[in-house]
C-alpha cells in the first residue's frame, strides 16, 4: 500500500548478511523486534574461517578492525573488513555490515547496517535499519522513543502509518546522505539517494532521489 517504503524500494538486500530477515516481509520497521533473535541463529551458521566468536554472542569477522577501546556487547556480528574505531559503543541486537564503518563515540543499538555504511562520528543509531553506503554525518542521530512514549507512528505523505512500535529511530535507504548535527525523529524513512542538510529536524518519509532542505521544503536531487 506504502509503495516507496516497502523494502523492495528502500534497499539491496543483496548488500547485507540480513538478507534472510527481511523476506516475507513488507515493510523494514517489521523487522526491528526480531534483530536480536535473528543474529543468534545467523551466528551458528558463520564459517569459523571467516569468523572469531569472542562470545555466546558475538561474532567479529578475522578482517575486520576493531579498538581495543571498543566496547561489543551482544548479540552482534560484525562484518568482513568493518572498522570499529576508538571507544565505539554497540550495545547489543547489532549487525555492523561488511565494510562499514562505527566510529569514534558512535552508540549502535538494535540495528542492522548494510555493507559500507558509514556512522564515522558522534553518531547515536538506535532502533534502525542504514541502507547500502548510508552515510550519517558528523553528530548527526536518530531519535527513537517519542516523548510522550506513545507508539511510532510514519507520517507518509498525508497518511499516519501505524507501526506498533515504543522505540523506532529511522529507516535510511540505500545511498543516503544525513548532514552532520541532524536529528532524525522517531518514525523517520528516507527513500534511496535522498540527501538531508545539516542541522534538519526530520519527520515522517522523505522520497528518494531528494534533497530535505527543512520542513515543507523537499526539492528534487537533481536541483543539488
Amino acid at each position: 500500500m506504502y509503495e516507496n517504503m516497502k523494502i523492495s524500494n528502500l534497499f539491496d538486500t543483496t548488500q547485507t548478511i540480513a538478507a534472510q530477515i527481511f523476506e516475507g516481509v513488507t515493510y523494514p520497521f517489521e523487522v526491528l523486534s526480531k534483530i536480536g533473535s535473528f543474529i543468534l541463529e545467523l551466528g551458528k551458521s558463520l564459517s569459523l574461517e571467516e569468523y572469531n566468536k569472542v562470545s555466546d554472542d558475538v561474532w567479529i569477522a578475522k578482517s575486520a578492525k576493531v579498538a581495543p577501546t571498543a566496547f561489543v556487547n551482544g548479540p552482534a556480528i560484525i562484518g568482513k573488513e568493518a572498522e570499529v574505531r576508538h571507544c565505539a559503543f554497540i550495545r547489543g541486537n547489532a549487525i555492523v555490515g561488511e565494510g562499514a564503518v562505527v566510529g569514534n563515540s558512535t552508540e549502535l543499538k538494535n540495528v542492522i547496517l548494510f555493507n559500507k555504511v558509514q556512522v564515522p562520528h558522534y553518531n547515536y543509531v538506535g532502533d534502525s535499519i542504514l541502507g547500502y553506503k548510508a552515510h550519517m554525518g558528523a553528530g548527526s542521530i536518530t531519535s527513537n522513543v517519542k516523548s510522550d512514549k506513545t507508539l511510532v507512528t510514519i507520517f507518509y505523505e498525508n497518511e499516519k502509518v501505524e507501526t506498533g512500535l515504543k522505540k523506532m529511530g529511522a529507516i535510511l535507504g540505500d545511498n543516503v546522505e544525513v548532514g552532520c548535527n541532524s536529528v532524525l525523529n522517531p518514525g523517520t524513512v528516507i527513500g534511496k539517494g535522498a540527501h538531508i542538510y545539516p542541522l534538519s529536524m526530520v519527520r515522517g518519509f522523505v522520497p528518494a532521489q531528494s534533497i530535505y532542505k527543512k520542513h515543507g521544503d523537499i526539492v528534487p536531487l537533481e536541483n543539488l
